[in-house]
């Protein structure tokens, strides 16, 4: 049976070798630099926007730095004891003016297209309210009411560390997810009840101020199904990090039966 079990683990290593699974990372790693992986257009256009404007950096930075290492070498003192005279130069002058502004110019372009992506709302099929509370969020799904008029309305408490199950994360999870389907366009009010909140959730490119006595909103459009994990990102009192956010993204049937079970609470 030792023999089987090694040879069966073997050659599980042998195809994870050759055919890697792909895990996406919903959730904060430890020691984590980077983004989270993207689950909807708006996280990866900001990626792709962070990764653009990194090799502009990246590049600017390499030139100054030769220059200013040409500059301390051969302007130094014992290599040049006549300074120069020279006081300014017009050419030089035009051309470090211009050159930021074309390169300004040229991040403009999928910068405006990207804000302008980020406040669009279209067409949605789904609304669905975020109420900040001290210190824990509730839904609201008015699009759906039960036989007595009511909308689907629920509460979302962090689950304390004794009641986490294995492979659970720690001051992450909820006792109530939000649950919202794949591929539909969603929009999300946010509003607050007591004082500021921020509903937040990195893998969905998210992050909306909950603001008591105004309505903000925000658009979801997500690509595949998963756990998406945020917290509320703005100081709100003593535990303001504890109260965080699970978004649940099913498949259409999946979402339909859990509002038919939903309904009929």
């Amino acid at each position: 049976m030792n023999f089987l079990t090694l040879i069966k683990n073997l050659l599980l290593t042998s195809f994870l070798a050759f055919f890697p699974i792909i895990v996406f990372s919903d959730v904060a790693e430890d020691w984590q630099l980077g983004f989270q992986d993207p689950a909807t257009p708006i996280m990866e256009g900001i990626i792709n926007l962070h990764h653009d404007l990194t090799f502009f950096i990246v590049v600017i930075s390499i030139f100054v730095s030769w220059m200013l290492g040409r500059t301390l070498w051969h302007f130094e003192s014992s290599q040049n004891p006549i300074p120069s005279s020279l006081s300014h130069g017009t050419l030089i002058e035009v051309i470090w003016t211009v050159t930021p502004a074309f390169i300004l110019l040229i991040i403009a372009v999928p910068s405006f297209s990207l804000l302008y992506a980020m406040d669009e709302i279209i067409s949605p099929a789904i609304t669905i309210k975020t109420l900040g509370h001290q210190w824990y969020w509730s839904y609201e799904y008015s699009d759906y009411l039960n036989e007595e008029g009511e909308a689907i309305m629920y509460d979302s408490y962090m689950l304390p560390e004794e009641d986490l199950e294995l492979g659970q994360f720690r001051l992450l999870e909820v006792d109530n997810r939000m649950v919202v389907p794949t591929n539909t366009h969603i929009r999300v009010i946010v509003s607050a009840a007591d004082v500021l909140h921020s509903w937040a959730v990195p893998s969905l490119g998210v992050k909306c101020d909950a603001i008591p006595g105004r309505l903000n909103q925000t658009s979801l459009f997500i690509k595949r199904e998963g756990l998406y994990y945020g917290q509320c990102s703005e100081i709100c009192g003593i535990n303001h990090g504890f109260m965080p956010i699970v978004v649940e993204a099913v498949s259409l049937p999946n979402y339909i039966t859990w509002i038919s079970n939903k309904l009929s609470e």
